[in-house]
């Protein structure tokens, strides 16, 4: 018979709780802590490597794969099981050959004094300020010119697949590099340009295209390419148009156009800046509120 536990007995036990726990304290050593930091850095880099879109649908078939290991071994299909164990035994190299691209990057990230910034969690506000307000510059000028753009900010999901298509950067945004990566002869401006943490990714990107078919017609491939991007991640698109000159913005597949130099700017800010507390003197511009006249359909800006 399982033995019975009275009610004084659970007492007992839940007052002597507090006492065990302030021992087993006493005992932790600076190693320990040591040991527990560096587990939880290795843990929060494999939870980045997964936000990439190929990591998350290879992680999903890694769940279907031992969900099937198990149910096998449950339903004693040795067979199968045997199989399966076996293929375990040299997962994990595999998984090094498949990400081979990501965990040379993370290392050379952890080489790099980019890295400091991890510890300090600082997004590096100021550089994201100055990228906002040279991208707004080159969007107005480039919308005067009619030249045609489009610009990616990577946010939570990164991009590199989209990076890896295109010619890789790692520069400050300028809107002087800006009009010139997009000038009509330059040999990226077809692509897009992706922007990671306020700097320059990459240029020449190819970016999938919406496969909304409710979208109007008029929208041509680089609008259909900017709101597919934001379809398939959480990324900020800016787009200005080839043909009429005006900037529209895509977040979540939903489209904002014809977007005057100052609300590109408020509506870049409260996306991609750290959320600050209402002083009063400083008016929120939401994605809501700005998609309040409706979602991208009409008009007729082309390319």
């Amino acid at each position: 018979m399982r033995p019975t536990i009275t009610f004084a007995e659970l007492s007992a036990e839940l007052a002597e709780l507090p006492i065990r726990i302030g021992r087993y304290l006493l005992t932790v050593q600076v190693t320990d802590i040591l040991d527990i930091a560096i587990l939880v850095f290795v843990l929060y880099k494999i939870l980045a490597l997964m936000r990439t879109t190929r990591a998350a649908s290879l992680l999903k078939g890694l769940f279907v794969f031992f969900a099937a290991l198990l149910l096998s071994y449950v339903l004693q299909l040795n067979s199968i099981y045997y199989l399966m164990s076996r293929m375990v035994q040299v997962g994990v190299l595999a998984l090094i050959i498949l990400f081979q691209p990501e965990i040379r990057r993370i290392l050379e990230e952890m080489g790099s004094r980019r890295f400091i910034g991890f510890f300090s969690h600082m997004e590096g506000g100021s550089t994201m300020e100055q990228t906002i307000g040279q991208t707004v510059l080159a969007c107005t000028e480039m919308s005067q010119t009619r030249t045609g753009a489009l610009i990616v900010f990577e946010r939570e999901i990164l991009l590199d697949d989209m990076v890896r298509s295109g010619t890789m950067l790692d520069a400050a945004v300028s809107s002087e590099l800006l009009k010139n990566i997009f000038f009509v002869k330059a040999p990226m401006h077809d692509g897009a340009v992706i922007i990671r943490h306020g700097r320059m990714l990459g240029a020449g990107c190819m970016l999938p295209l919406s496969k909304n078919v409710n979208l109007s017609r008029d929208l041509g491939m680089r609008h259909r390419a900017g709101i597919g991007m934001s379809e398939n991640s959480d990324a900020v698109v800016v787009i200005v148009s080839e043909e009429t000159g005006s900037i529209s913005v895509a977040i979540g597949g939903i489209l904002k156009r014809h977007l005057k130099p100052e609300t590109l700017e408020n509506l870049l800010r409260n996306e991609l800046l750290p959320q600050e507390e209402s002083d009063g003197d400083k008016q929120r511009f939401g994605l809501a509120r700005l998609l309040r006249t409706g979602k991208g359909g009409g008009g007729n800006d082309g390319t």
